[in-house]
């Protein structure tokens, strides 16, 4: 049994997370979480201001069935499609999530209380389809504290700004590489001045840019591992916060030049960085590593569960970790470099295999989906 006084010490960490300016939210979702007033308790106790979903969040979910069980019959009786049926739950989920999420919205005037959904993984590589998916997952969830998320593939960019302009909030997610945030960054800009020239209000469009962190030091600890010499073993653990630092460090650039400067005098909001796979892989880690080392201003830090949890008990929250090491992270990848990893081909790879790990989950997803609806006496096709 936690005692009053742990129960105050461990807010006290999330507090001071959130007052260096990191929004807390929380990487995962479920009709169970929702029902049972752990959301709203983790919203009241833990300073979550936000929920993150994708397609393997979902597939966890309802691919368990708890909870789900009235709407799957209800959605079998009208012999729904399983494309069908999985959007109806998933909006259902995102809408009600909103909904309690709303105080935190009006709040901070629309900054935080958000609920990501994402689009449709198979049409990651689809422009025009991307686009029409998010209208329509705007339109189903319609509630204006709903981000929609469009993935940073070549595909996506036209995407984001397109539906950037339409006015409907973005979190674009799958960004592994500089370069490519760089181009997610500028795809959000002009879809600002898309919007501006539509005659729309700027302020009430908000969008995040989920970079991945815990993945790029899976990937190159694991062939610096196979390097196994001193220097390359004394370099684990360094690319994922050495990427995610200059990461910021691009987004200071291009939310102070020019560019900027006139559509925040329309009163735009910042494209905020999002530090998304922020649970530790390694063990060896602390497990709060992604979490310690990546506290900057006008952050988001969504965290799976045992992440915020972790943070909550022994976090160390000790100031802006970012900033200040900007010339050590450029020197930490240039060493990983040097001894043969390329960065591009690294970064690359990590985003096919987020795409395909997402369209896997899905299908997962619609099959568990397709069984529930014929075990109830419909084909689901």
């Amino acid at each position: 049994m936690i005692t009053v006084t742990e129960a105050i010490a461990t807010a006290e960490i999330l507090k001071r997370l959130s007052d260096e300016g990191v929004s807390i939210w929380l990487d995962d979702l479920s009709r169970k979480r929702i029902s049972s007033g752990n959301l709203a308790q983790l919203i009241d106790t833990k300073h979550v201001v936000g929920v993150t979903t994708n397609p393997s969040i979902f597939q966890a979910a309802i691919g368990s069935g708890e909870g789900y069980e009235e709407q799957l019959a209800d959605l079998a009786v009208r012999g729904v499609t399983v494309d069908e049926a999985v959007r109806m739950m998933t909006t259902a989920d995102v809408r009600a999530a909103a909904d309690i999420l709303r105080p935190v919205y009006d709040a901070t005037g629309g900054r935080d209380g958000r609920v990501s959904i994402e689009v449709d993984p198979r049409l990651a590589h689809n422009t025009a389809a991307t686009i029409a998916e998010a209208k329509q997952l705007s339109w189903l969830v319609d509630r204006p504290n709903v981000m929609i998320k469009i993935p940073a593939t070549k595909a996506g960019l036209p995407a984001i700004t397109e539906v950037i302009g339409l006015g409907i909030s973005v979190n674009v997610t799958l960004i592994f590489s500089l370069e490519r945030y760089r181009e997610v960054m500028d795809a959000y800009l002009a879809g600002l001045e898309k919007a501006q020239t539509a005659g729309l209000d700027l302020s009430t469009i908000h969008s995040v840019a989920s970079f991945f962190v815990s993945r790029v030091d899976s990937e190159i600890d694991k062939r610096l591992t196979k390097i196994g010499t001193d220097e390359a073993l004394a370099l684990k653990g360094k690319a994922a916060l050495a990427n995610a630092r200059l990461a910021y460090e691009a987004y200071d650039e291009v939310f102070t030049d020019g560019r900027w400067t006139a559509l925040g005098g329309a009163r735009a909001n910042k494209q905020r960085p999002l530090w998304a796979s922020t649970g530790v892989k390694d063990p060896s880690y602390k497990d709060t590593l992604y979490v310690d080392e990546l506290v900057a201003p006008g952050t988001v830090n969504t965290m799976p569960e045992a992440t915020l949890n972790a943070t909550a008990g022994h976090g160390d929250v000790r100031g802006d970790t970012v900033t200040g090491g900007y010339a050590q992270a450029r020197a930490d990848l240039e060493a990983v470099e040097k001894l043969g990893i390329s960065y591009d081909e690294v970064v690359r790879q990590l985003e096919d295999e987020g795409v395909s790990k997402f369209d896997a989950a899905w299908v997962e997803l619609l099959d568990a989906v397709a069984k529930s609806l014929s075990s109830k006496g419909v084909d689901g096709e």
